[in-house]
């Protein structure tokens, strides 16, 4: 018989003498282990992917969860819209307030709507001497002189008194592109300095701290007309920057007494 003959029983063999019986066998255990591995991967891709689910709904449950909790303490915060904070501190930190709002007009109370208050503007009146139901009827006039637009929704007086001209909810031609967003705080002055004596200084304070309380704002969000034009509005308060940043200092204080009162 030739030596090219065909095996008997264990089946041929290749040109490197490996049984084709045994290669195919290697094959199959090859192609088993392929099998496994990707089972193995597609699972853990699998696990990988239930647990990246489960963090995203928690991580989702608790940003629902704190958006629900500054709604309910703070229900305007997610809105532009005008609103104010109701509480008992805010109501007993509120000064006496002489209302005497002007004449609906074109040139100093339009009734336009506020946005969202988001600071609170300090003016001086840069007309020494004058009294704060003077200013208020300085831009009641203005409905007939046409003069100019200028209001200012609350006047601080020599003598610390209060006077609202413009209703918080309404702009009021005062701090120009900041009208829309902000309450406007005029403040009367004895002389050319423009420093304000102690009866003014106080009732300024309390004014401002009540209307950061009420607006849910802090001491930073008290800026003077200076901080929107570069006017040198309030003058001691540009010209005076201790003096500046002691009144909001002082605004932070009476804010933190009107919270926990004793």
């Amino acid at each position: 018989m030739s030596d090219d003959s065909t095996s008997i029983g264990a089946g041929s063999k290749n040109a490197w003498g490996i049984l084709e019986s045994e290669k195919g066998g290697a094959k199959n255990v090859q192609m088993k282990r392929n099998r496994k591995r990707r089972t193995l991967s597609t699972t853990k891709k699998k696990r990988k992917t239930q647990r990246n689910i489960r963090l995203g709904f928690l991580i989702l449950g608790i940003v629902l969860v704190v958006m629900l909790i500054i709604k309910i303490n703070n229900p305007g915060f997610f809105s532009n819209k005008y609103y104010e904070v109701d509480t008992k501190a805010v109501d007993a930190s509120k000064p006496d307030i002489d209302v005497e709002l002007l004449t609906p007009n074109p040139y100093s109370r339009s009734q336009e709507k506020t946005d969202k208050i988001t600071g609170i503007v300090i003016h001086y009146t840069a007309n020494p001497g004058a009294t704060a139901i003077g200013n208020r009827n300085y831009f009641e006039g203005l409905k007939d002189s046409h003069e100019t637009k200028a209001s200012s929704n609350f006047v601080v007086g020599l003598n610390g008194e209060i006077v609202q001209c413009i209703p918080t909810w309404e702009v009021a031609y005062a701090s120009n592109d900041r009208n829309y967003d902000t309450v406007s705080i005029e403040c009367c002055h004895p002389d050319a300095t423009g420093k304000f004596n102690d009866a003014t200084y106080r009732s300024m304070v309390q004014l401002t701290a009540w209307l950061c309380l009420k607006f849910n704002l802090t001491e930073e969000d008290v800026i003077r007309h200076y901080d929107v034009t570069g006017k040198i509005c309030p003058k001691y308060f540009v010209e005076n920057e201790g003096a500046w940043d002691q009144f909001r200092k002082d605004v932070k204080s009476a804010m933190a007494m009107n919270k926990n009162p004793e």
